[in-house]
């Protein structure tokens, strides 16, 4: 890898970025409004003192919601670069599959920390999310999150031969995580074979280390291994993504 090239790579993803307004109200805008839906599904009509629910919900969707709109959008803008020629050329320079996976990567990271901050501080000041911990805790994990939605965006694009079987590796991809990941159930109370699955799902960790947040107000061991666990899954897939990385759409 050569850091200019990845400096390159991901300055020039930004800019075409900068050109495409739906991707950046889908990156930016439509978590917030999420989450503000859901405020006021969850406790729309409760009083200021009374318990809430999004209180109990709201820091596991603030690490969903990023992580499920950087996956859609790094997948399809990914997979638009081999369709439409622009990687052959690319990869025909003096640039190497790990440089081009990880300009992106630092470029979607940017747009990522831009969407944490926004999805933060909307649930925290705005929503009025009651949490215990850190809010830089949270906005580490939901930081974390939306880098491992760009990570596996990038890693599918590989395998998708369109923009719309990009999309349709949503539910292969995204809807057993969000289902196992105690977001709907307590994962110990599962059926075993589906709590060993939830294992091994990265969302899982995301899901536990907002919850660690949520309830305690020093941050714990439980935390620290939520967090390297969702980072290493993060690099994990990177650097498989750039070992599937193909120059064109057969």
């Amino acid at each position: 890898m050569n850091s200019a090239r990845t400096a390159a790579t991901a300055a020039r993803v930004l800019r075409q970025l900068r050109h495409d307004p739906r991707s950046i109200a889908l990156m930016l805008l439509v978590p917030l409004l999420m989450l503000t839906l859901l405020r006021f599904v969850f406790d729309g009509g409760n009083s200021a003192g009374g318990p809430r629910t999004f209180d109990g919900i709201g820091a596991s969707l603030l690490g969903i919601f990023p992580l499920i709109t950087m996956f859609l959008v790094t997948s399809i803008a990914t997979l638009r670069e081999r369709t439409s020629g622009t990687l052959e050329r690319l990869l025909a320079m003096p640039l190497g599959k790990g440089d081009l996976i990880a300009g992106y990567a630092l470029a979607f990271g940017a747009v990522a920390v831009v969407q944490s901050l926004l999805a933060t501080g909307l649930a925290l000041w705005c929503l009025g999310l009651d949490v215990v911990g850190s809010p830089w805790l949270l906005l580490l994990v939901a930081l974390l999150d939306a880098l491992l939605g760009t990570a596996l965006g990038l890693f599918v694009s590989a395998f998708a031969a369109s923009e719309f079987q990009a999309v349709q590796f949503m539910p292969a991809v995204i809807f057993p995580q969000l289902l196992l990941c105690g977001l709907f159930a307590a994962r110990n109370t599962m059926h075993p074979v589906l709590e060993g699955v939830s294992n091994v799902l990265p969302m899982s960790y995301a899901v536990d280390g907002m919850t660690q947040v949520l309830t305690h107000t020093d941050m714990t061991a439980d935390f620290v291994r939520d967090a390297v666990i969702v980072a290493a899954c993060a690099l994990l897939v990177l650097a498989l993504g750039a070992a599937t990385l193909r120059r064109r759409t057969p």
